[in-house]
């Protein structure tokens, strides 16, 4: 009997679209498919899956089961593991790859165990040699490389986002087999009375976008003139990031201040965190300011494509091999001279358009 792969995905909060992690598991998913020379199936879980399901059509899937309903529109422990349960169960497919995503982190690994498999989390890449499947994951904030091969089965593997190209298909009309599930009423306890999200100016953290904006504790040190700048610091940041829609992290220096009794950019919190315990970004470029550069915080940057530093001290540990182009000068009046140009352009293009 052919082995099988089954790719599982939910639709993203507009309800009837795929986020883009679940087509970079489906690309991962045809690759490994092809050089196994086994087939792959696409479970979708969400409310109306026709429109994603037509997506991916012509994916190369054998089978696309879908487990719909209202039931199954939010997020909630209960209804997404049996929604998922059921899709493996009717697809019987020995690797299980599903994206990284908050609603599957909660979920998936109660799978593993219903289904007496087992599962692995933040996967960045698979292997296939001799018909032997391995994946590789970082541990200790990515300092760490192992791989992993397992002999139970099912095994389950969640991917992070940004490891995989994305699968980009023409789509067409997709056939969908129904998966029937029985929710009890203790399934439905939970309920999802509305959502709460800051304003578009106040979100600092976008993984999307395709530039990330590092601030390093030099923003809130004393500058030329023996004083320190945290609020001219805020305002140009501020502006920069409404300017060109970049996302916004932090050195560890920095967003620890907060807790030091010093000046602290008020925008700033753990969760922008870069490297040494931080986050690990996957922006297509990177722009390090006012940063030493230390390893520990290089480490949160080796999935960035393209780094650039703005520092005064062309020997800091950044500039020295750790960014493609670093310049020498004072980030305060670079980010003035870049803010003004972001400004004349958004001008220009209204200008344009009228």
């Amino acid at each position: 009997m052919p082995k099988k792969i089954l790719v599982l995905a939910h639709v993203d909060e507009t309800g009837n679209a795929l986020p883009k992690a679940a087509y970079e598991v489906l690309g991962a998913a045809t690759e490994l498919a092809r050089k196994l020379d086994w087939s792959f199936l696409v479970g979708l879980i969400g409310t109306d899956l026709r429109v994603a399901a037509d997506t991916i059509a012509d994916c190369g899937a054998k089978r696309i089961l879908c487990v719909s309903g209202p039931d199954f529109v939010a997020p909630r422990f209960a209804s997404d593991a049996a929604a998922a349960e059921s899709l493996c169960r009717a697809a019987d497919a020995e690797l299980i790859l599903a994206p990284g995503t908050s609603r599957f982190q909660r979920a998936l690994p109660a799978l593993a165990h219903r289904l007496s498999g087992r599962v692995d989390t933040h996967v960045n890449s698979l292997a296939a040699t001799d018909g032997a499947v391995s994946a590789t994951r970082w541990f200790y904030r990515q300092r760490i490389e192992g791989q992993i091969q397992r002999d139970e089965r099912p095994w389950i593997l969640l991917l992070d986002a940004g490891c995989y190209e994305a699968w980009r298909g023409a789509g067409g009309q997709a056939t969908v087999e129904q998966v029937a599930v029985t929710l009890p009423e203790a399934a439905r306890r939970t309920t999802v009375s509305g959502i709460r999200s800051p304003k578009s100016d106040a979100q600092t953290i976008r993984p999307e976008a395709e530039l990330l904006f590092v601030a390093g504790a030099g923003w809130t040190k004393k500058q030329a003139d023996g004083r320190t700048h945290p609020e001219d610091a805020e305002k140009l940041i501020l502006e920069f990031l409404s300017a060109s829609k970049a996302s916004l992290g932090g050195s560890k220096s920095l967003v620890d201040q907060s807790g030091e009794n010093q000046a602290v950019l008020g925008f700033m919190t753990h969760l922008n965190q870069v490297g040494q315990t931080g986050a690990t970004p996957r922006h297509p470029k990177g722009l390090s300011t006012c940063c030493h550069g230390e390893e520990p915080h290089v480490v949160g940057w080796r999935f960035v494509n393209e780094r650039r530093a703005i520092n005064l001290d062309a020997n800091c540990g950044w500039a020295r091999g750790k960014a493609d182009v670093v310049y020498v000068a004072d980030a305060f009046e670079v980010m003035k001279e870049v803010n003004a140009l972001l400004v004349a352009r958004e001008a220009k293009l209204v200008a344009a358009t009228d």
